[in-house]
């Protein structure tokens, strides 16, 4: 009999970005010393819109070893600077959420405070003036980070867009090549242990089965295992994010590429735009209470750059997540774990979120419950910190009388969110927890941005000379301004990573 209680087979249920961001992730892993299968249908269409990413995209794809050059080609991909926020506070205003770091780093306290003490000498220099990254969107221009922490270019930070079936294609060639087998048919039923209820094989319509210790739901909504076989529901968040529908349509580019991502609040919801090499991305997720889906395309259409180059497609979900994303040898992974809308384009992070936990707490056999315990609390702490962030948006506005937005302003909040409004607003503070993914500059950016005003700043601040304090937040305000015109367009900086003509 033998002893060894690793894992040696894992089966994936579903493909599209979810299934192969963990087929490719667990095969550059583990090698050829766990043997695994995904099971995908060509019939059963993939959600393939998050097409924004923010910047922990590039540790799966470190952790996979993509040459950005060959992905930025294969995807379609353009680089992503932040996300531009349009009639969001108040109808006609606009802000910036922006990558990287406001301001550079000084001794003493966190830089905002700096600027917080020096507009309320007198300053006028907006919060957008320190961001580089901000600077650089707004002129359409391009520049990577460097390392050198005396450059101005080290506050910088970046993301992409991309097109996500083709980044889907192009993981599962290279998870193949690296001996993942995928199998093309649909699920018929799940075979479970009649003792402990744990999954120990996948049916095929086709008859084929599909046996594993280890079982990973990439079902997308539909969530076929941890739902459906494990009984793991949704725990729904859509009192505080009523918005659940989308429509979609790609549409041709006409200009130069922005280097962000636009959101545009809209009467009942709000629409993207994405820019990639070959198409704009376009959507509106708007709340089905308060819009019919033929208004929701009709405003779409009649807001789009360029020509439609599809039909549109619609989409239907709940805000919300699984408490339990992992149950018995089952982990649910992507849209099966939980839904947040894209407004922060965090889909595929929480993806690579669930695979780095996985990864760290990766079990044997024999399924310790505390491992599992630990991936959902920590899953869990990812999810509430992103769904503040996120209700905080659609609840800092004004100027708007539609009833999605009254009802945003006005209902009550997540007792976590509340606290943290209210830190902000008395003293310039941003409490946050260490793992958290949304860090100081990204609060800072939309509680400013959406008219959320801190009454106070850090004491410590006031041991800095309040001229001298001024003095050099405009001095970093004045090389960013002059840094931005010397750094290329975003488009000749594209072509030259990956090497167009």
């Amino acid at each position: 009999m033998s002893t060894d209680r690793r894992i040696s087979r894992i089966v994936i249920l579903g493909g599209g970005t979810a299934g192969w961001m963990t087929a490719a992730a667990l095969s550059r892993s583990f090698g050829r010393s766990v043997a695994i299968t995904l099971l995908e249908s060509d019939e059963i269409g993939t959600v393939g819109v998050g097409e924004a990413t923010i910047p922990t995209i590039h540790w799966f794809n470190d952790l996979i070893g993509l040459d950005e050059a060959e992905f930025l080609r294969e995807t379609k991909a353009t680089f992503k600077l932040g996300i531009e926020f349009v009639d969001w506070t108040r109808p006609g205003h606009r802000y910036f959420h922006p990558f990287g770091q406001y301001g550079a780093p000084l001794p003493g306290v966190a830089f905002h405070h700096r600027w917080l003490k020096a507009r309320a000498q007198g300053s006028d220099v907006p919060l957008s003036g320190l961001s580089l990254a901000a600077r650089l969107a707004a002129e359409g221009r391009f520049a990577k980070p460097v390392g050198d922490a005396r450059s101005i270019l080290s506050t910088l930070g970046y993301a992409y867009h991309f097109d996500a079936g083709l980044y889907a294609r192009y993981l599962r060639r290279l998870a193949e090549a690296a001996g993942v087998v995928r199998v093309e048919g649909r699920l018929r039923d799940v075979v479970r242990d009649g003792d402990d209820g744990q999954v120990t094989a996948l049916l095929t319509e086709r008859g084929e089965t599909l046996a594993g210790e280890l079982f990973v739901d990439c079902s997308g909504f539909r969530a076929l295992l941890i739902d459906g076989a494990m009984g793991e529901g949704l725990e729904d968040w859509s009192h505080w994010l009523p918005c659940d529908r989308a429509v979609a349509v790609p549409c041709a580019r006409v200009a130069a590429t922005t280097p962000y991502t636009r959101s545009t609040a809209r009467a009942a919801g709000w629409q993207w735009r994405i820019p990639l090499q070959h198409r704009t991305g376009n959507g509106y997720v708007y709340a089905s209470a308060h819009l019919s889906e033929d208004e929701a395309t009709a405003t779409l259409l009649a807001n789009l750059d360029g020509e439609a180059l599809a039909e549109p497609r619609t989409l239907r979900f709940t805000a919300g997540t699984r408490r339990r994303p992992w149950r018995g040898n089952v982990v649910a992974i992507g849209l099966s774990s939980g839904f947040l809308e894209p407004l922060e384009s965090t889909s595929i992070h929480l993806i690579q979120s669930g695979i780095a936990k996985l990864l760290t707490l990766f079990p044997d056999r024999d399924m310790d419950p505390a491992l599992a315990d630990r991936f959902n609390q920590l899953f869990g702490r990812d999810m509430d910190g992103i769904k503040d962030f996120l209700i905080l948006h659609y609840h800092a506005t004004s100027g708007r009388d539609e009833p999605l937005w009254r009802h945003c302003r006005t209902m009550a909040l997540p007792d976590t969110l509340s606290a943290r409004v209210a830190q902000y607003r008395r003293s310039g503070r941003l409490i946050l927890d260490s793992d958290e993914l949304f860090r100081e500059a990204s609060w800072l950016a939309v509680l400013d941005g959406q008219g959320v005003i801190a009454s106070g700043y850090n004491p410590l601040t006031d041991a800095i000379d309040a001229d001298t304090n001024r003095a050099q937040v405009e001095q970093i305000a004045q090389v960013i301004a002059r840094a931005a015109p010397t750094l290329p367009m975003h488009d000749d900086a594209l072509a030259q990573l990956i090497g167009a003509p």
